[in-house]
């Protein structure tokens, strides 16, 4: 294996940044009828590239099969999400002064959670999607979608028909790509020379700092530090000009750039989240080495809380048919004996099966029909959106668990 940008060679057993065993990839949910058949498990050991620092798993499976017609993902099932994303159009309007001659290009642009709120602005705005269901649900919101992988070939052929784009923006999606370099090369491609990219993706220093192990995921190509994408960026001849934290996906990264050319100066907050990750110590090799303890350490306390439970003769269900969850029920092995129903907002996973763990997902009325005495919060960065919105689980007694950074009960 070498590093998908500077190409070092990462063989080194000191590389390791953590090895989570195998597992299949975390949204190949089953249909009732795949459970009589086996699934392909791959190895989901995470490296560090020593001269770049891009944490990074290998291209086990091709891209193109991870994110294919059948993805379950659908954006806009998250109120708290929707917001976010309102917030952003509204700022990066004003910021950016966009308007009715400006054009937005959003990569990876899902449902058209976003894009709806730059054509309720009158703003030109196009989403590149590569998963045929949801460009299907942006186009019925009436967001032009083009459905196809983002890179630089593709940049050039649409600049060629559609001219260069005044904004490109990419939420969780620059963790996504094999060819990072590729990709980053397509966005300056497409850019216009006085524009701006605006790119999401979940802080590494927020990863480590907080055990988050469980957004390790096939998917998830790379994993980010501020510092690894500035270099990234200036290699295709683009700049970092601002910077903001997030508090989405537990600890996120938004990145504003630039053409290196363009005079537009550089905000304070570039350097003092660049000292910030420096004093935490990302420069050096330590800071890499001490989270398979702590995922080790969180699959341990969670096996025993559900064992307990069992003993006890208390139920557990889960809410959240998230990936991070499928992370962390594999690697705990943890199965439908100790796990038996997990609830989930979204009807495209409700009636399936999560991959690995084989955990029928159910509606959330199911929560209700059962109440259980815990309810352990898969995606426990938005604990407090599914607390507030099932607050019926206190009504008969029930308790919300979470598991990651350490096991809670509140």
């Amino acid at each position: 294996m070498k590093c998908r940008h500077c190409r070092t060679p990462l063989d080194d057993p000191r590389d390791v940044f953590v090895d989570l065993g195998a597992a299949p990839p975390s949204n190949a949910f089953l249909r009732a009828g795949d459970l009589a058949r086996p699934e392909l498990h791959f190895p989901l050991k995470v490296m560090t590239c020593p001269e770049c620092k891009l944490v990074q798993v290998d291209e086990l499976q091709r891209h193109d099969a991870l994110f294919s017609n059948d993805y379950v993902y659908f954006s806009s099932f998250s109120s708290s999400w929707l917001a976010h994303a309102e917030r952003y159009v509204e700022q990066a309007s004003e910021r950016l002064s966009l308007g009715r001659d400006s054009l937005v290009v959003e990569v990876a642009s899902n449902d058209g959670y976003l894009l709806q709120y730059m054509a309720a602005r009158g703003i030109p705005c196009v989403g590149i999607e590569p998963t045929a269901g949801t460009a299907e649900a942006a186009r019925a919101k009436g967001i032009e979608t083009i459905v196809e992988f983002f890179g630089a070939d593709f940049a050039r052929r649409f600049v060629a028909q559609r001219g260069r784009a005044d904004l490109i923006l990419g939420n969780n999606v620059l963790a996504h790509v094999p060819d990072i370099d590729d990709f980053v090369a397509g966005l300056r491609e497409a850019l216009a020379p006085a524009g701006s990219i605006t790119v999401e993706f979940p802080h590494l220093l927020k990863l480590v700092q907080e055990a988050q192990f469980d957004t390790i995921y096939h998917e998830h190509f790379s994993y980010l530090s501020l510092r690894t994408v500035q270099r990234i960026f200036a290699a295709q001849g683009l700049a970092v000009w601002d910077v903001e934290t997030l508090p989405t996906h537990g600890g996120s990264l938004r990145v504003w750039a630039q053409h290196a050319a363009n005079p537009r100066p550089v905000e304070a907050r570039v350097a003092a989240l660049l000292a910030e990750e420096d004093a935490a110590g990302m420069r050096g090799h330590a800071f890499y080495r001490g989270l398979q303890a702590r995922a080790d350490a969180i699959k341990h306390d969670l096996l025993a809380f559900l064992i307990e439970q069992k003993r006890a003769g208390r139920s557990v269900a889960a809410y959240g048919a998230a990936a991070k969850g499928n992370t962390l029920l594999n690697y705990a092995g943890i199965r439908p004996d100790l796990l038996p129903f997990v609830v989930d907002a979204s009807p495209h996973k409700q009636g399936r099966f999560l991959p690995g763990s084989r955990i029928p997902v159910l509606a959330p009325e199911a929560l209700q029909q059962h109440c259980p005495d815990f309810v352990l919060i898969l995606p426990w960065n938005l604990r407090e959106e599914i607390a507030a919105g099932h607050a019926a689980v206190r009504g008969w007694g029930g308790r919300f668990v979470t598991a990651v950074p350490e096991l809670r009960i509140f």
